[in-house]
């Protein structure tokens, strides 16, 4: 992978946000809960598509506090327009471990 100066890192804008919502996405081609997120006053509540249903049911995600760029363009996924991009990383078998803050902060915090 090629490397990048620390100009490019900050045009990603990495925030934190908490789950108010969870939807079911039963058009999403693998398993997905749509996520309406919280990111504070200055963003707002925004939606995302996350394919996290192997470790997550929509109970345990309401008002679990996560991580998401905020600056991508939004994402057409089939009848969904997703705003943000819900970070998070694989486990060993390639399902998503949702990627967080150590401990809670509040709502649209960068990532720093």
């Amino acid at each position: 992978m090629a490397e990048i100066t620390y100009a490019d890192f900050e045009q990603v804008d990495i925030r934190t946000g908490t789950i108010i919502e969870v939807r079911p996405f039963p058009e999403a081609r693998k398993p997905a809960h749509i996520l309406i997120i919280d990111f504070g006053p200055e963003i707002g509540v925004k939606k995302s598509s996350a394919q996290i249903t192997v470790h997550y049911t929509a109970e345990s995600l309401v008002g679990r506090q996560v991580m998401a760029v905020v600056n991508f363009p939004p994402r057409q996924i089939g009848p969904f327009r997703s705003e943000v991009l819900t970070l998070g990383f694989e486990d060993e078998a390639g399902a998503i471990v949702l990627a967080a803050t150590e401990r809670p902060v509040p709502n649209g915090k960068k990532l720093m």
